[in-house]
């Protein structure tokens, strides 16, 4: 056969190459370009499937968190706990460590804040009770995630499917717990309601606004701790390449423990919010599925804790404006999920626009 046998291989005309530099304004162009395109595939569906008028509909969702001061408020709460979230998420996620048991931590820090409450309520005076319940929360919360960073730091254990398991884990010791507090009752309902030990004090006519306050105060200290800090270059070599890592003299083993304890703690730290500042109660439910969706939050804002903040708020909006519109227009929660659920694939469709672009080949050609 002869070695200079031509292929009739056709070429493809359009291909796809990773970006070297993605502008910031590139990036605000191709994410609201995708929410656009969002709105308008939600306009279709709303007009064609459920007869109903889009800028009704859209109206309608913006009130959900726009429509009343106290509604607004109500959307910076729900924010300020899946934002906490996310940045607990940031360093362990920056260095490679796919923490998916936030849920769990969130619920082991919340319970060890509800154990302190209904132990001590009675016997502590208030601030040392509000400073016995953050330690407790903050140091459940990061034995929660010193137990898979430690397996996966001597023993290479799949990080994903040990902190997957470990959500079941807590949320069945939670169930227990409040299994045994609530005895005959119907529900467990709020904790210490006679004297209200343990529940935060009123600040600017809110409980709440401490874990606003909290909160914003921790993302500030987050970005700086990943990007200027030994800790956060530590965290950054470590996720790059392990083995770079080592020869630089970083010891991988000890940035693994002590980043997911920091995730775990911080995560603690929303379970303690979520109790004492927002529900003054716990239960399986108390993380409100936010330990999952801060998931998408961390991934989107590249662990940028400001970026964490704006994509927080939008997660937010549209889980408000989607029961809005369930409420308002009597439509089952799936047909609003579909809605919420478009725009939120389009904006992570994006990311395929900001990482990559399209090139031309011409017209293609044989190889």
């Amino acid at each position: 056969m002869s070695a200079n046998v031509k292929t009739n291989i056709e070429q493809p005309r359009w291909r796809t190459v990773k970006r070297d530099h993605c502008s910031f304004g590139l990036k605000v162009l191709i994410r609201v370009a995708a929410i656009l395109l969002a709105l308008i595939i939600d306009a279709l569906f709303i007009y064609f499937v459920t007869g109903l008028n889009p800028l009704s509909v859209y109206v309608v969702m913006y009130n959900g968190t726009f429509m009343t001061s106290m509604r607004f408020s109500w959307a910076m709460r729900d924010l300020v706990t899946l934002l906490c979230i996310g940045v607990a998420l940031a360093p362990a996620f920056k260095m490679r460590f796919w923490n998916i048991g936030a849920e769990g931590q969130v619920l082991i820090g919340g319970l060890a804040t509800a154990v302190v409450m209904v132990n001590c309520g009675k016997s502590l005076p208030g601030p040392m009770l509000l400073v016995v319940m953050l330690g407790a929360s903050v140091a459940a919360g990061a034995v929660w995630g010193l137990i898979p960073s430690f397996f996966k730091a001597y023993w290479n254990t799949n990080e994903t499917l040990f902190t997957l398991m470990m959500n079941y884990v807590a949320i069945s010791i939670v169930a227990s717990m409040t299994n045994l507090w609530r005895g005959q009752a119907s529900s467990l309902g709020k904790l210490n309601m006679a004297n209200r030990a343990g529940w935060f004090p009123q600040f600017l006519g809110q409980r709440y606004n401490i874990n606003i306050l909290t909160v914003l105060i921790l993302t500030f200290v987050m970005f700086f701790y990943l990007k200027f800090s030994k800790h956060g270059y530590e965290i950054s070599v470590v996720g790059e390449s392990e083995n770079t890592a080592r020869y630089a003299g970083i010891n991988v083993r000890r940035v693994t423990i002590r980043t997911m304890m920091i995730s775990g703690a911080i995560c603690g730290l929303a379970g303690f919010l979520i109790v004492g500042g927002r529900d003054q109660t716990i239960s399986t439910t108390s993380a409100g599925g936010y330990g999952f969706t801060a998931i998408i939050v961390a991934w989107l804002a590249k662990f940028n804790t400001f970026y964490m903040a704006l994509i927080s708020f939008l997660l937010i909006f549209l889980q408000r404006g989607a029961s809005e519109i369930a409420s308002a227009y009597s439509l089952n929660d799936f047909a609003a999920s579909i809605i919420e659920g478009v725009i939120l694939f389009c904006i992570l469709g994006s990311e395929f626009f900001i990482n990559y672009r399209w090139v031309s080949e011409g017209k293609g050609g044989k190889a």
